[in-house]
C-alpha cells in the first residue's frame, strides 16, 4: 500500500495564489475553469437530449409492436370468417344427412361424431349459431325466404329455420335463412 500524502497548509496557499495568476499562455486559470464549466454544461445538455431521444425511440418501438400485434389480430379475424364460410356448407350437408339417416345404420354414428367434432371446433373458434326458431324476425341476423300466413304464430315471428346462421363475436358470418309469419 502506498502512503497517503496530505497537503500542508503552505501548499494550499501556494495553489490558491497560483490559481489567480496567469499561466504560461497568458490566460488566467479562472478563464480555463469557466471554459471547462461551459463544456461540462454543453455535455450535460447533450446527455439529456440523447436520453430524451432514446426514451422517444423506445416509446415509438413499443407503439410499433402494439400496432403490428393489432394488425395481425385484425388480419386473423378477417381471414377466420372467410375460412368458416367455406366450412359451413359442409356442416349443413352433414346435419341434413343426420336428419334423413336410417335409424339402424351403424355408419350414421360415425357421421354424428364428425358433426359434433366440427361443431365443437367452430365453438372453440368463437363461432355461435344464431338461434332463430320462434324468435322475432331481425334483418340483422335473419334472411327471410318466404312470408306465410300460419296459425299459432304472430306476424313477424320466425316459423322455421331453413338454413342455420352463424356469427363470430358481433359479426354475422352468415344470416339464418328463415320462413316468417305474416
Amino acid at each position: 500500500m502506498s502512503e497517503e500524502k496530505q497537503a500542508n497548509p503552505e501548499q494550499v496557499e501556494n495553489l490558491e495564489e497560483s490559481a489567480s495568476q496567469p499561466v504560461e499562455g497568458g490566460a488566467p486559470v479562472e478563464d480555463e475553469v469557466e471554459s471547462l464549466k461551459s463544456q461540462l454544461k454543453a455535455a450535460e445538455s447533450s446527455a439529456v437530449e440523447y436520453k430524451d431521444s432514446w426514451a422517444r425511440s423506445q416509446a415509438e418501438f413499443q407503439n410499433y409492436k402494439k400496432r403490428i400485434e393489432r394488425d395481425n389480430e385484425m388480419m386473423y379475424a378477417g381471414m377466420n370468417p372467410d375460412i368458416i364460410k367455406k366450412v359451413l356448407p359442409v356442416l349443413d350437408d352433414l346435419e341434413r344427412a343426420m336428419q334423413n339417416r336410417p335409424p339402424e345404420d351403424t355408419w350414421a354414428g360415425g357421421i354424428d361424431l364428425i358433426v359434433r367434432k366440427l361443431q365443437s371446433i367452430l365453438e372453440v373458434e368463437g363461432v355461435i349459431r344464431i338461434e332463430a326458431a320462434g324468435t322475432t324476425f331481425d334483418p340483422n341476423f335473419h334472411e327471410a325466404i318466404s312470408h306465410e300466413a300460419v296459425d299459432g304464430f304472430e306476424s313477424g315471428q320466425v316459423i322455421e329455420v331453413v338454413q342455420n346462421g352463424y356469427r363470430l363475436g358481433d359479426r354475422v358470418i352468415r344470416p339464418a335463412m328463415v320462413r316468417v309469419a305474416k
